[in-house]
């Protein structure tokens, strides 16, 4: 069948992009699901950084590319060997694929799944191979989802069933931004009744840290450097807010701080934020070739740990009925964390409005 997608053609395009146009919206020939594959429509994606990071060349991936994440979508053909999904059910679809038998998928989400991360750093599916065709030249997969489309081909162990009351715009932030930061405070960091929790790094990821950790009832502190991220922090429930600076002047500190900004002075900042005791989870994705300096006697003399976290530490079939449930209660707002809704041509833009900080979630309804 063919559908409308958005490919990335280079990654040695220069910002602005929405002059470099590095992405491009096409027509692509899209074959049917294989065996434990599904066809999905998709409803909404999210616009993340993992996507800015693929156009910007800091996650080095095999181009032609089709882009999109984090995703909501129903499910309109069912491939051989599928029975866990009906047609016409809303799945959400998560970037990392759970094999559910290698030696990392029995590390209970700490580690991610090998076969899944394989086939995400080779542009695959799961089950090998492209599904997407453009003049018959491959063009290759984004994290095993490619969801900045009309539709897409992605293996079963890439989605979890939602019941229909979810919206698809609730649905697609459960499958990154909030698996990735809810994950990071449940999962990673375990803060105990009554403990503090501070974000470092007000994106899309830390926000939803942020919300869950309130949806807990713990007191939550954000920080970042951008006035405008501090007060939208404000608006969804933090405690309290600072810059990193004014952070480290007031003294401020917590017995769990995550690092959502994936950048190497959001590192230090955290862990000179972290308390006595306290964890320090790293859940941002800074380029490859970063580096931090800290002092290896802190982390002695002060009993501190460091956790890294990928996707949260998460079991997205575990976990999302617990972020669908906190939702359902009225404790999850996720619906705060969309900032602006974009269309299929105007990704370029949006990719712009990323890497300047001005966006929190931006959304592709369709």
């Amino acid at each position: 069948m063919n559908v409308e997608g958005v490919v990335l053609e280079t990654t040695e395009a220069e910002r602005p992009f929405a002059s470099s146009r590095p992405l491009t919206l096409l027509t692509l020939e899209l074959d049917p699901p294989g065996p434990g594959e599904i066809l999905v429509r998709i409803e909404a994606a999210g616009v993340c950084h993992s996507d800015l990071s693929v156009v910007d060349g800091n996650r080095v991936r095999p181009v032609p590319m089709l882009l999109g994440h984090e995703a909501a979508g129903i499910v309109e053909e069912r491939g051989p060997g599928v029975t866990a999904l009906d047609v016409g059910d809303r799945v959400v679809m998560t970037f990392l694929p759970r094999c559910g038998r290698c030696a990392n998928c029995r590390t209970d989400g700490r580690l991610p799944c090998s076969v899944g991360s394989a086939a995400n750093n080779d542009g695959t599916l799961v089950g090998g191979g492209v599904r997407l065709h453009r003049d018959g030249v491959d063009v290759n997969h984004h994290l095993g989802v490619s969801a900045f489309a009309t539709h897409a081909v992605v293996s079963e162990t890439s989605v979890v069933r939602v019941d229909p009351d979810v919206p698809p715009a609730v649905a697609a932030l459960l499958g990154c931004a909030v698996l990735t930061g809810g994950g990071a405070v449940i999962n990673a960091g375990r803060p105990r009744e009554g403990d503090d929790v501070l974000v470092v790094g007000l994106g899309g990821v830390g926000m939803a840290a942020v919300l869950v950790a309130r949806a807990l009832g713990h007191r939550v502190i954000g920080v970042d450097a951008l006035e405008s991220k501090l007060a939208v922090a404000r608006e969804i429930g933090a405690d309290a807010v600072h810059t990193p600076d004014s952070a480290r002047e007031a003294g401020v500190r917590a017995p769990l701080v995550i690092e959502a900004a994936g950048h190497p002075a959001a590192f230090e900042t955290a862990l000179d934020l972290t308390a006595l005791g306290g964890t320090t989870v790293t859940v941002g994705l800074p380029r490859p070739d970063a580096r931090s300096s800290i002092a290896p006697l802190t982390l002695t003399a002060e009993a501190r740990t460091v956790v890294g976290s990928y996707l949260g530490s998460s079991v997205p079939a575990r976990d999302i009925p617990i972020y669908v449930d906190l939702w359902r209660r009225g404790l999850l707002p996720v619906e705060k964390l969309v900032s602006a809704q974009v269309g299929l041509d105007s990704l370029n833009e949006a990719m712009d409005a990323l890497a300047s900080g001005s966006a929190l979630r931006q959304l592709v309804v369709f």
